[in-house]
């Protein structure tokens, strides 16, 4: 399991993420995406319409590289934000079984580097740590 239990709960909270990939002249790219934690894998999963002809998809395939975060304000009096983003690898996988309506093609991220705030609150401000 690569996330904790507090993790992924927020991470169910939520329903947009924003996944930055390499572009082929090594500018970063970002975009909004729904995403599902798989438990079982301990990956995150991203799926869409047409993701496959995407150039998110077509990053990962020359570099798996990517960076996957979600956030939000919990509260603007006081002023309180959290969220959580994973730093690791990408696979770009066609042919998978997706929810209804959505195209064959997955990426698949797989956590190595996770930074969270606000997300336990027995923490104060930004926690890190490594994936093995």
């Amino acid at each position: 399991m690569s996330l904790t239990e507090q993790e992924r709960a927020y991470l169910r909270t939520q329903r947009l993420g924003r996944l930055a990939t390499v572009g082929p002249d090594g500018d970063p790219q970002n975009n909004p995406v729904g995403y599902r934690y798989d438990a079982e894998r301990g990956t995150i999963d991203i799926y869409g319409y047409n993701l496959g002809t995407s150039r998110k998809f077509r990053n990962i395939q020359r570099n798996p590289q990517v960076a996957f975060v979600v956030d939000d304000i919990a509260s603007l009096d006081p002023w309180k934000v959290r969220g959580i983003e994973i730093r690791g690898t990408a696979e770009a996988l066609t042919g998978q079984e997706t929810p209804s309506g959505l195209s064959g093609e997955v990426i698949r991220v797989r956590p190595r580097l996770v930074f969270t705030w606000g997300v336990d609150p027995s923490a104060e401000g930004m926690a890190r740590r490594e994936i093995p």
